[in-house]
C-alpha cells in the first residue's frame, strides 16, 4: 500500500519540508496531498482533520496507521523501512542524531520567529535579535562538530543523508533567505544540502507556488 504524506505549502512550511526530504532523498515511494494552510476556507482545515485530528499538516497516513508531527514521521519511517537508515546504525551517532533532531524540533523559536520560512522572499538581512544570533551560533556549532566527528564518512551531518538532515533543511533555507554569514564548514553543508536533488526540488516546487500568506510576508 502506498503510504500517503499531507503536507501545507511548500513556500512556507518548514515542518512539512523534513519528513518530504527524508521520504524522497530515501527513495521511500509515497503519495502527496497539498491543503494550503491559514486560508479563509474552512473545507481547507476540515481537509486536514480528515487526515490528522491534531489539525496541522505534515501527517502520513499508511493504511490504518496515521502519523502527525515531522519528527514522529521521520521516526515512524526509520522503523517502516530500517533498510533506508535514516538513522546511523552505530548506536552512538545514532544516540547524536536524535538528540541534535529533538534539539532542532523543540528549540530556536527565536530564529524561527524572526526568520521565517518564505522562499519567495528576497535575499537579504535582517537586523537579529541576540536570541537569534545565539540560536545561529548553536545552529553552527552543531553542524561543525558533527562534520568534525562523521566528515570521513560522506557529506552530510552523520556522513550518509539522514533525519537529522531532513530536520535541519529548513534552517538551510532561512540561512540563504537572510543571507545569514556562516563559517566555512556551514557553508559547505549548505552546499551539500541544496545539491541533493531531493532538496533542489523542494525548493523549485516552492517557489513555482503562487500562493500567498500575508501573515508571514512582513519579515
Amino acid at each position: 500500500m502506498t503510504l500517503t504524506l499531507v503536507i501545507g505549502n511548500k513556500n512556507y512550511s518548514s515542518w512539512s519540508m523534513r519528513p518530504w526530504l527524508a521520504m524522497r532523498a530515501s527513495d521511500i515511494a509515497f503519495e502527496e496531498v497539498f491543503i494550503p494552510l491559514y486560508t479563509d476556507n474552512p473545507a481547507d482545515k476540515q481537509r486536514i482533520l480528515s487526515y490528522s485530528r491534531s489539525g496541522k499538516v505534515p501527517s502520513l497516513v499508511d493504511g490504518d496507521v496515521t502519523v502527525w508531527d515531522s519528527l514522529s514521521i521521520i521516526e515512524y519511517l526509520a522503523e517502516r523501512f530500517p533498510e533506508k537508515k535514516l538513522w546511523p546504525e552505530d548506536a552512538a551517532m545514532r544516540a547524536h542524531a536524535r538528540s541534535i533532531s529533538a534539539e532542532m524540533h523543540s528549540g530556536f523559536m527565536p530564529l524561527r520567529n524572526e526568520c521565517g520560512m518564505n522562499l519567495h522572499r528576497p535575499v537579504g538581512a535582517v537586523a537579529l535579535s541576540s536570541d537569534a544570533l545565539a540560536n545561529i551560533a548553536r545552529i553552527e556549532e552543531i553542524w561543525s562538530e558533527c562534520r568534525r566527528r562523521y566528515g570521513s564518512r560522506g557529506p552530510f551531518l552523520f556522513g550518509a543523508f539522514s533525519g537529522a538532515d531532513a530536520m535541519y533543511a529548513p534552517v538551510v533555507h532561512r540561512f540563504r533567505t537572510y543571507a545569514i554569514d556562516v563559517g566555512a564548514e556551514a557553508k559547505t553543508y549548505m552546499q551539500t544540502m541544496m545539491a541533493l536533488p531531493a532538496f533542489r526540488e523542494w525548493t523549485e516546487a516552492a517557489l513555482a507556488e503562487t500562493l500567498v500568506i500575508e501573515k508571514f510576508e512582513n519579515m
